[in-house]
């Protein structure tokens, strides 16, 4: 395997990783400052903090990936508490229980735009409503039940 230093850099096989100064929420997942006061941050952090969830750090991709794919934004925090414990158990940073369990996503923050992206584009989701969209990724009657119950615990319906 090919290695580059450079400037604190390590790259290889097309990895970088960064000097450890930098945190990885700091590096990748803080918000964007026009999220930053959103009360849908706050809320989704509240949450997935009394729960001790490591999705804490990804709250705001979750909002983010929710305006960018016109989707509920307590549909993807909530999926994902009830597939992984909100991360706790997300092997190959598959927060979301994908493809039964056996995607592989690079991060947790591309878990989320990727499945994000498939609720809102693909043929089997694009253009129904949360209970379509839950019915089609679990067809279990009691599932879109306990989705919908987060999705309240989260926030109340707006």
């Amino acid at each position: 395997m090919n290695r580059l230093f450079s400037g604190g850099l390590v790259l290889a096989a097309g990895v970088v990783i960064l000097p450890s100064d930098i945190s990885v929420k700091q590096a990748y997942n803080a918000p964007k400052p026009e999220y930053r006061a959103d009360p849908r941050l706050e809320s989704l952090e509240k949450f997935f903090q009394k729960a001790s969830c490591p999705a804490v750090s990804y709250a705001g991709e979750f909002v983010e990936a929710a305006d960018s794919f016109d989707l509920d934004w307590r549909l993807l925090p909530s999926i994902s508490y009830v597939e992984s414990t909100g991360g706790k158990a997300a092997p190959h940073n598959n927060l979301f229980g994908w493809d039964s369990g056996r995607a592989q996503f690079a991060s947790p923050a591309a878990s989320i735009r990727e499945v994000g992206y498939q609720l809102s584009h693909s043929a089997l989701y694009r253009n129904k409503d949360v209970d379509g969209i839950l019915a089609t990724y679990n067809s279990n009657v009691e599932y879109a039940a306990k989705v919908k119950f987060v999705m309240r615990s989260i926030a109340a319906e707006e």
